[in-house]
């Protein structure tokens, strides 16, 4: 399974490249603060539960023709939503952190510096 970095994913998209960022925490998660230009799909719940049949039923939703990064609060339950779009036929991958890891890029954080660091070793 794939996985980018918040750094990764901040170069590509200022690249200009062609990605569909989902995020699939709740509603209120994703009003509250989120990746400009991301899309929206409130399943993680569901997923969270092990309900995947509200990600199945929003598959329409989801462009296939690019890369699709999938975001939730930790990186967590992105992970499921990612291997259920890998099975599907996605070319998908995992944020790292979440919005969790992108906010501390975002901000520097030291905590985000370290977990980066964590990350390029693997």
């Amino acid at each position: 399974m794939n996985a980018i970095r918040p750094d990764e994913l901040d170069e590509r998209l200022s690249a200009g490249q062609e990605l569909h960022v989902l995020d699939i925490r709740p509603a209120s998660s994703y009003e509250n603060g989120s990746i400009e230009g991301s899309d929206n799909v409130p399943v993680y719940d569901e997923l969270r539960s092990g309900d995947e049949s509200a990600l199945r039923d929003r598959l329409d939703e989801i462009p296939s023709d690019r890369e699709v990064v999938v975001v939730c609060k930790m990186g967590i339950v992105a992970k499921k939503a990612t291997r259920l779009l890998e099975g599907e036929g996605y070319d998908a991958t995992t944020l790292r952190g979440g919005m969790s890891g992108w906010d501390g890029y975002q901000k520097g954080s030291l905590i985000y510096r370290i977990r980066s660091l964590f990350w390029k070793l693997r």
